[in-house]
């Protein structure tokens, strides 16, 4: 799991990056929650989705919005921060440049911003969306959403409610050509305190539907290291 420093829009920027030993690979990056409330590439269900996505095969990145840990510069309300996840995903190709795909996923505020990179980057593929705020941030930019996804919450979530997803979930799955699907985890809060594990579960058993069950490959690191 090296741990890499790349060039983002405010200065440098901080990330560990998982390199597919397989040619032509397709690249994943993880966005983690909001900054303001101890969000990091280190949060457990960034950490988690990270080794889900390297256990099938991704070159994967996670890294530090801007003004977080050792990355440079400051809280941008998410301009900035959506700038970063557009640099991570330029360096992550200009390492894997004959990735065949991307993917990207977002934890809470994380999912916001890697949503709207989503509407950007038409190589983007595929995502996977956890805790989206949908009653705190506008999603309205989704018109329409450009690839197929899941989106997944837990029912006791008090910060996003159940209600204020599944309205924006219902209007996404109106579109021709496109399949969103859903997960409830239940008993999770918007961190999913004690229930990471059912969380990436779900989002395992979506990408397997995705990638047609991959072989599983070994990550030692994850369970030597833990999160760093």
């Amino acid at each position: 799991m090296p741990e890499v420093i790349f060039t983002g829009p405010a200065g440098r920027l901080e990330g560990r990056f998982h390199p597919s030993k397989q040619r032509g690979s397709p690249i994943a990056v993880i966005l983690h929650p909001h900054p303001q409330f101890g969000g990091t590439m280190n949060n457990q269900i960034v950490y988690n989705m990270y080794y889900a996505f390297a256990e099938r095969g991704f070159s994967v990145l996670r890294f530090n919005f801007r003004g977080v840990g050792r990355s440079q510069g400051s809280f941008d309300h998410g301009a900035g921060e959506l700038s970063d996840s557009a640099s991570a995903l330029d360096w992550a190709q200009s390492i894997n440049p004959e990735a065949r795909a991307c993917w990207i996923a977002g934890v809470s505020f994380g999912s916001w911003i890697g949503m709207q990179l989503l509407m950007r980057r038409p190589e983007i593929e595929g995502f996977i969306s956890v805790a989206p705020p949908a009653n705190r941030f506008d999603y309205t930019f989704l018109a329409p959403c450009p690839s197929s996804g899941l989106f997944v919450h837990g029912d006791q979530d008090r910060v996003a409610p159940l209600k204020e997803v599944m309205a924006l979930i219902e209007k996404l799955k109106t579109q021709k050509g496109i399949s969103i699907e859903h997960a409830v985890v239940p008993g999770a809060n918007h961190f999913f305190e004690n229930r990471v594990d059912e969380l990436i579960v779900e989002v395992g058993a979506y990408l397997d539907r995705r990638l047609d069950n991959p072989p599983l490959l070994p990550t030692p690191a994850k369970a030597l290291r833990g999160p760093a």
